[in-house]
């Protein structure tokens, strides 16, 4: 019987990344991403190390290319690992991307080490279709499969089989009526599980009523003559909102909202973008059928990407000192580096400005401070810098690309072979608590684990 140790997201929500070992004593990783926040200790180095030895680890399978599933591979590779990378095909065109802008921010900026490192990982990494098993040569008898998780662009869930046994691990599920990609669907079985938390103790508000709520936002900027934050991770989080945005601003046809600008103030988010567009065969059918009309959901006339530092720098002085409405999407997702810093250190203390954040904010992070303190006229810090927090902070989470509690539920519910063992991981304690008991009364028989 395989044996499931986990090196991450078990104190959090970030730092994913767990080890299958088998009885001849290798072992697969299943992820191997960054700390955030004050999770693992909330340090640079501590967000980056690992704690474990690798000298038996023979492969990586990644879930997707998010930071907190990706971050610590430069870290793997440093330790010695020179294995094979499995991946879904979009997460392999993706991750290149990802790393080279972690390395820039934590490690060099040496371009001569970058362009090496790259080398190294594109040489190791292996696509693979969705929804077709692979022999793994690395374990004999060892298959996996990977399943469309409705994450973001390339995201899987992983079926392994080992011994007449079916391993499922469910990466991060994504949320059934998020736009662009299709909802997950469940697997018929899987004897032992491990499934996120993220949003195990809530559940999420409607798509309709978060675009209305979107567009009542952006309704108070074009009022108040202000301009509306939005920290977005670069994949995912991003593409959705241009989605969104696109089809807010297309149903105001012949108002002023035309004259809004929505800017994405992020190189790598630029990438990413491009990417999805030339990835549309994954996008679902209500998408597919936008773009069939002659509509360009990523790639409409409003639409101003930043590229340079210094055009960055200009755009912010220029939104401080003018007051355009406009819409800024920026990273980092919980603000704890990236371009929206410095948006939130020039805008945050103007009562003109909304912040609004669509998703989810770990512990520690400054984020995770606005949200917490904004409503009640307090400050953050950002760079030690001390800001008072006069903009208005919203919060929609609807538009977390994550399932929530009834959708993660459904997700088990629909298995016609129900797991025996479900590991509970990539969650505050009170989520996974929740989403114990909730688990517990669909699956009586299983043992439920909270690791």
């Amino acid at each position: 019987m395989m044996e499931i140790k986990h090196h991450g997201a078990v104190t959090g929500v970030t730092g994913s990344c767990h080890e299958l070992v088998f009885d001849n004593n290798a072992s697969v990783l299943i992820d191997c991403g960054m700390f955030q926040g004050a999770e693992n200790g909330g340090t640079e180095s501590s967000n980056l190390q690992l704690d474990f030895p690798i000298n038996k680890v023979k492969a990586l399978f990644v879930t997707h290319c998010h930071i907190d599933h990706v971050g610590r591979i430069p870290s793997l590779i440093a330790a010695g690992f020179d294995g094979p990378i499995y991946a879904s095909k979009a997460t392999t065109k993706l991750l290149p991307l990802v790393l080279e802008d972690a390395l820039k921010i934590g490690e060099t900026r040496n371009k001569k080490l970058i362009a090496q490192f790259l080398q190294f990982i594109e040489a190791r990494l292996q696509p693979l279709d969705y929804q077709q098993w692979y022999d793994i040569d690395a374990v004999k008898g060892f298959r996996c499969r990977y399943k469309p998780a409705g994450h973001i662009l390339g995201s899987a869930y992983i079926e392994f089989s080992y011994n007449n046994e079916i391993i499922l691990f469910s990466g991060d599920l994504g949320a059934p009526y998020a736009p662009l990609l299709p909802a997950p669907k469940a697997p018929w079985r899987a004897d032992r599980l491990v499934i996120e938390s993220t949003y195990g103790d809530k559940v999420h508000e409607n798509r309709r009523n978060r675009r209305r709520q979107l567009e009542a936002i952006i309704r108070h900027c074009l009022e108040d003559a202000g301009t509306v934050l939005i920290p977005a991770f670069s994949i995912g989080r991003t593409q959705e909102l241009l989605y969104e945005l696109e089809d807010i601003i297309h149903r105001q046809k012949g108002t002023d909202w035309s004259t809004i600008n929505v800017i994405v103030d992020s190189p790598l988010a630029a990438k990413f973008t491009a990417h999805y567009r030339q990835l549309s065969d994954l996008w679902d059918a209500e998408a597919k059928s936008r773009k069939g009309r002659g509509r360009h959901p990523l790639a409409f006339d409003q639409l101003t990407t930043i590229d340079s530092h210094r055009q960055h720098q200009k755009l912010v002085n220029y939104l401080k000192s003018s007051g355009q409405p406009a819409i800024v999407i920026a990273a980092s997702g919980m603000c704890a580096g990236g371009r929206i810093v410095n948006y939130l250190k020039a805008l945050l203390s103007d009562p003109r400005t909304d912040v609004l954040f669509v998703g989810y904010q770990a512990k520690g992070t400054p984020g995770s401070d606005i949200q917490r303190y904004g409503p009640i006229g307090g400050y953050v810090y950002l760079d030690d810098e001390k800001i008072d927090i006069k903009a208005g902070v919203h919060t929609l989470s609807g538009y977390s690309a994550h399932a929530d509690q009834k959708d993660l539920v459904n997700f088990v519910k629909r298995m016609r072979h129900k797991p025996k063992e479900i590991r509970i991981v990539h969650g505050d304690p009170e989520a996974k608590q929740t989403l114990k008991v909730k688990l517990k009364a669909i699956c009586p028989a299983a043992n439920i684990i909270i690791p």
